[in-house]
């Protein structure tokens, strides 16, 4: 699929069963009794995110061979591509800490940029079978269980809002002051890029992130949520966050439905 012509449903109709074989690679790693080693940055990696990483990439070779690929393995390598316009951003298995734990709460992230918006996204938890999925403009799904629906925000309920934050990077402090005036009806905790997707599925409200990201944790999360009809902006100054940044670092954000 070149740039010239492309087409988002169906793109995203293209990478679902990339997911989906990231997904197994990663499943057949959890059932084994892995080892675990620590990146340059004291992050921790597996060889489920190598794997799964190399399964990705090696589609989007064929899928779409014209868009570079960050992803976040190769980038700890030293493999940044240069890129401009549309490019794919790839977090192979985002949650690594979840996945240790062994809790399920970790995903398969598959977004992609244009002009520094995220259009396309795909968030797929392997361990609990939930697949999130969305393009702007043409809108959000889920896929479970029970079959694929459209997702969409909800509108604040009257009791007040549901909060999700970070299960292993959270600030009690700093959420507490960011939340300081608002009406919360509940806080929960969610691992990886699942927070977004719960707001994007009108399971939560709103997702407060207040520490260090990367562009690859958050962008396919962010695409499924801003084709639902939300939003991710930028805590400082209320603008939409942004994709293709120097180093791929995030500001603080916060992501909201309606």
């Amino acid at each position: 699929m070149s740039q010239a012509n492309l087409d988002l449903p169906r793109l995203l109709e293209e990478l679902t069963p990339l997911v989906h074989a990231a997904g197994e690679v990663i499943m057949g790693i959890y059932a084994t009794d892995f080892s675990v080693v620590n990146k340059s940055d004291a992050s921790p990696v597996t060889l489920a995110d190598q794997q799964a990483e190399a399964v990705i990439l090696a589609g989007l070779a064929k899928i779409a061979p014209d868009i570079p690929v960050v992803a976040e393995e190769a980038v700890a390598a030293g493999h940044v591509p240069e890129v401009a316009g549309r490019f794919f951003l790839v977090d192979p298995l985002d949650g690594t800490k979840e996945f240790i734990s062994r809790n399920g709460e970790f995903t398969v992230n598959i977004a992609l940029i244009d002009g520094g918006r995220p259009v396309l996204g795909l968030v797929y938890a392997p361990a609990i079978g939930r697949l999130f999925g969305g393009a702007v403009g043409h809108g959000a799904w889920l896929e479970d269980a029970a079959g694929r629906r459209s997702i969409a925000c909800r509108a604040v309920p009257a009791e007040g809002l549901t909060v999700v934050a970070s299960r292993s990077h959270g600030d009690e402090t700093a959420l507490d002051a960011f939340l300081n005036g608002r009406v919360v009806a509940s806080r929960t905790n969610a691992g990886s890029s699942l927070k977004l997707c719960l707001v994007a599925a009108g399971e939560a409200d709103l997702y407060p992130r207040l520490g260090r990201t990367m562009e690859w944790d958050i962008a396919a999360g962010d695409a499924v949520l801003r084709a639902a009809g939300g939003r991710v902006t930028v805590v400082s100054d209320g603008t939409d966050l942004r994709y293709g940044k120097p180093g791929f670092d995030n500001p603080h954000f916060a992501a909201s439905g309606l």
